[in-house]
């Protein structure tokens, strides 16, 4: 559809808007980041064939909002961390399959070194999917 075309069309500044939002917590309900994610998703989905060279950078990023949001100790109720958690391994999923188990592979060594129960967790889901 005409978003797919879009999207593609503006991915370089698109991925800057996203990786933007990532990086930032907007307040206990975190709706930008909830948002950014989905748009994640949705870029993913349409922008399949450009994702692999990416990967690094979305990996990167995606894994440090996932640390964050764990670590914070701020006002963000738990269902909120939760959602934000999920949408997180989802985008990571779509980014496995998009590259041919890539992701899978550049995970190996973060689940090694990481102690966090709830990023391991989220890691291990997307290890599992097929």
């Amino acid at each position: 559809g005409r978003l797919g075309i879009l999207i593609v069309r503006h991915l370089k500044r698109l991925e800057r808007v996203i990786l933007g939002y990532l990086e930032v917590c907007d307040g206990p309900e975190e709706e930008a980041r909830l948002g950014i994610l989905e748009t994640l998703q949705c870029t993913i989905e349409h922008a399949w064939p450009r994702m692999p060279c990416r990967l690094p950078v979305l990996l990167k990023a995606l894994l440090k909002m996932m640390w964050d949001v764990h670590t914070d100790q701020g006002s963000t109720p738990e269902p909120v961390k939760a959602a934000l958690l999920q949408g997180a391994t989802e985008c990571l999923i779509l980014l496995d399959r998009c590259s041919k188990g890539q992701v899978k592979v550049l995970l190996e060594g973060v689940y090694s070194s990481c102690e966090e129960n709830r990023v391991r967790e989220c890691i291990r889901k997307v290890q599992e999917n097929t």
